[in-house]
């Protein structure tokens, strides 16, 4: 069995958070947010590169399919996926920057290398 995590949130709701939290990534190249979304961001991000690498009409269709904006899809096929072509895996970063000052939540910072 699965062990994703909820974060606390219903299921179609957690599911638009990480969407859009995928887009805003590929977007500026770098989000701030909680450890324990950061790390089920990861996983989404990098399946969502690896099939931006061959850059077909099927694979396009299942990034419009995931990804909110279009031209974040156009940026991730044109500029993004490019320069991983020789590298499976590995393509984001988890950096830990402490309790958040108003409920103590573990931040990080999730980054495109």
């Amino acid at each position: 069995m699965s062990k994703k995590r909820k974060l606390g949130r219903a299921t179609a709701h957690r599911l638009a958070m990480l969407r859009a939290l995928v887009t805003f990534l590929l977007e500026n190249g770098r989000i701030e947010t909680t450890v324990t979304r950061a790390k089920e961001v990861r996983g989404l991000a990098e399946k969502i590169i690896t099939i931006a690498k061959i850059n077909n009409l099927h694979n396009k269709r299942m990034v419009f399919s995931f990804v909110t904006k279009k031209e974040v899809t156009r940026k991730l096929f044109d500029e993004i996926a490019p320069k991983y072509l020789d590298k499976n895996g590995g393509y984001t970063r988890i950096t830990k920057l402490g309790p958040r000052r108003g409920d103590a939540a573990e931040m990080a910072i999730l980054e495109l290398i």
